[in-house]
């Protein structure tokens, strides 16, 4: 019963040449820049779909890994340590790249609003700032780790929400060690919203959800009681619900979001919604309170009709407002002929208490220490 949205890593990049950027003082220094680019380039060709590599070659080059989405995560693992290397020795040193109209940093979005609209093409903001590539790196990398724990759902409760709790990690770290710093670089025009740190706290928020929501089938195949599932659905909804506050936190900055995220999430939040409420009419039902049940089933599905989304997530939306109509229709059936209880309303129907229990697994960025020869242009 989850909803799937994988557009956060659909992101395109130019080509960058770190050689071309630093004066280098000797050959071991530029054979290391020449690696950083080369390690780049494996990005820029996975994401933008032009490599040439074919899947034999690939799953040879990459340690036996057959997906596609752990290949991109092993090269983004391998480009990251030595890009904070090159951040970390031209921060200290206070080092200037050559920064030029051909040689900048350049980054779509997959998350703005002009992005589903644009015809021509991606569009591209570049940007003369180590940390932009930093921060869009890491996007992407929180972005992929999430598509990973969507792959294995099928296969591995366990793993899937471990990568969903390491994405949240990703994005927690985006959001209050990275991006704060290139607020202050141009205004905010010039830089797509993946740079900003209220988005990367909704991503986090959003990979914390799931991450529950994966622990509740894991809960529910080990027979869990309806009362403590009820309370977990609405943790779920309960993460959700801060992600959305955040959303009109972005809208006051003047960035566009796109209005998918918002309805995947707003779907998301009254899916758990109705889930919940039908284990809450469960627990209600066993303890004798059908009328209570009944009233909670009710409140559930007017305000489930109310946020049908569209496709893709349609049917799957569609098939629990049904299971749960059918579970009201038999409540009402017995209560009608059997037990004749009052159906509360207004304040007097049951509410949920949520509960949130899982946390992000911290993520510690990891740098190989090279000395790097270099100066400033």
């Amino acid at each position: 019963m989850m909803l799937h949205f994988v557009q956060p890593s659909k992101l395109k990049t130019k080509k960058l040449l770190f050689e071309d950027l630093f004066i280098t003082r000797d050959s071991a220094t530029l054979e290391q820049l020449k690696e950083l680019s080369s390690r780049r380039r494996a990005i820029e060709e996975s994401i933008n779909n032009t490599s040439l590599v074919t899947e034999a070659i690939a799953k040879e080059m990459y340690g036996g890994k057959v997906s596609r989405i752990e290949q991109d995560i092993h090269k983004i693992e391998q480009y990251l340590p030595l890009l904070k290397n090159l951040f970390h020795h031209t921060s200290k040193n206070c080092i200037v790249a050559r920064w030029s109209p051909s040689c900048l940093i350049q980054w779509s979005s997959a998350l703005s609003s002009s992005h589903f609209f644009n015809l021509m093409g991606p569009r591209f903001f570049p940007l003369d700032d180590l940390q932009f590539e930093l921060g869009m790196t890491l996007f992407l990398y929180g972005a992929f780790l999430r598509e990973r724990a969507l792959e294995v759902l099928s296969a591995d409760l366990v793993q899937s929400a471990t990568m969903f709790r390491k994405a949240a990690g990703v994005y927690h770290h985006l959001a209050h060690n990275v991006l704060p710093p290139l607020q202050y670089v141009r205004p905010s025009a010039g830089k797509p919203p993946e740079t900003l740190p209220t988005l990367s706290i909704i991503m986090s928020l959003i990979c914390l959800a799931e991450a529950q929501a994966v622990t509740i089938r894991k809960a529910e195949e080990k027979d869990t009681s309806s009362t403590l599932l009820s309370k977990l659905h609405h943790g779920v909804k309960l993460f959700l619900g801060e992600a959305i506050d955040h959303l009109s936190t972005v809208s006051n900055q003047g960035k566009e979001i796109s209005p998918h995220l918002l309805e995947f999430i707003a779907s998301c939040k009254s899916l758990h919604d109705l889930k919940g409420k039908q284990y809450l009419a469960e627990t209600l039902k066993t303890s004798g309170e059908i009328g209570s049940a009944i009233a909670v089933l009710r409140s559930g599905l007017i305000t489930a009709k109310k946020n049908i989304p569209r496709d893709p997530w349609k049917c799957i939306y569609q098939r629990q407002i049904d299971e749960t109509a059918e579970v009201l229709r038999k409540y009402s059936h017995e209560n009608d002929f059997v037990w004749r209880d009052k159906i509360p309303s207004g304040d007097q129907v049951p509410f949920i208490e949520g509960n949130k229990i899982v946390k992000f697994i911290p993520y510690n960025p990891p740098r190989w220490e090279r000395d790097l020869a270099i100066e400033s242009y």
